[in-house]
């Protein structure tokens, strides 16, 4: 089983003193971050792109593009690439440069996007949310397969025998499907054969499994190789040496986030009894000590039957030294206890 570690690159305020680095320094810390995930043995690093003042991970694949430089293990992937406003045949170059950069290590994880300021930004409507996704999706997968490709839909100009380069370095770019609980995308991923990647970020684990069980049915009706399905989780999450430890610090800046979401989005505030609720076993956070977030993801393991799993550290701005620990402690405490209990 893969462990990794997800990021939105966020620049949010420091809860106590309402001051935030700069982006120039974010993105220094994010690169020390990166290096350290590949010294101690972690499987992947994934980055979703954004449109907003509070992330400034707009253009993911710049920033893997770097990490492979100052990498040389670690899988690299978007978590996730808003597919429904990009170009698929910019989105398939821009990685494949990334596979040749990094001999081989670049990924895509597509998705419709939570966040809809890519929709107006680059011109398109609202209404075509889902469909515009399909109709992408169907060419990057052709993209993937073939040099030379023919290709005609409704919102992008059609395509006629034209080759897209460059070509990645590995035999074909793998595309996951991202999805945050609809059966319809879960469908679809599993129609194509392609791996699926679910966001538990709220409720319980639990209400996941029938999607990871719809997600193998329809992936082997659908006629694909049972023993090449991949499944993933990704989650937001913490981990400090003992368990108030981790909830102390991961809390004030997951609940500023939240609680500005809560404001877009006509959620309630989030609280601290409502935060330690979501810590226990079945609730969405995985933030503990190293036995608490190995226990978790065993848990998740178990119930889904996941092939790879992604915590997102950190939810709003955290001090550096503070996420390097918890990087350090998921790749030298948490991954080799994952893996010994899932035999990779």
């Amino acid at each position: 089983m893969e462990i990794g570690i997800s990021t939105f690159v966020e620049l949010t305020p420091d809860p106590a003193t309402g001051k935030s680095i700069s982006q120039h320094q974010r993105m220094k810390d994010l690169m020390e971050e990166v290096e350290l995930m590949d010294q101690v043995g972690l499987d992947v690093f994934a980055v979703g792109e954004h449109h907003r003042p509070d992330f400034i991970a707009s253009s993911p694949a710049v920033i893997l593009a770097a990490a492979a430089a100052k990498t040389k293990k670690l899988k690299l992937s978007s978590a996730v690439t808003v597919l429904s406003s990009a170009d698929p045949v910019r989105v398939f170059q821009d990685f494949a440069t990334v596979d040749l950069i990094s001999d081989g290590r670049a990924e895509i994880m597509a998705g419709r996007g939570s966040f809809i300021e890519s929709f107006p930004l680059f011109g398109y409507n609202l209404n075509d949310y889902d469909d515009l996704f399909a109709e992408k999706l169907d060419l990057l997968v052709e993209l993937t397969k073939n040099e030379k490709v023919s290709w005609k839909g409704k919102f992008r100009p059609a395509i006629d025998n034209l080759g897209i380069y460059p070509r990645p370095y590995q035999a074909e770019l793998p595309v996951w499907v991202a999805v945050g609980g609809t059966p319809q995308s879960v469908m679809r991923a599993a129609s194509y054969g392609l791996p699926l990647a679910m966001a538990i970020i709220g409720g319980s684990p639990d209400n996941f499994a029938g999607l990871a069980q719809l997600y193998r049915n329809t992936y082997k009706k659908s006629g694909h190789d049972e023993q090449k399905l991949q499944l993933a989780v990704h989650s937001h999450g913490y981990i400090a040496e003992t368990s108030q430890q981790a909830a102390d610090e991961f809390y004030p800046s997951y609940n500023y986030v939240m609680t500005q979401l809560g404001k877009e989005r006509g959620w309630q505030p989030m609280t601290r009894q409502a935060f330690d609720h979501m810590r226990s076993k079945r609730g969405a956070l995985v933030v503990g000590s190293p036995q608490e977030v190995t226990e978790k993801i065993l848990y998740e393991q178990e119930l889904l039957g996941l092939t790879r799993f992604l915590l997102h550290i950190s939810v709003g701005t955290m001090p550096h030294d503070k996420v390097m620990k918890a990087i350090e402690l998921l790749g030298t405490k948490v991954a080799p206890e994952v893996r010994k209990y899932t035999k990779k």
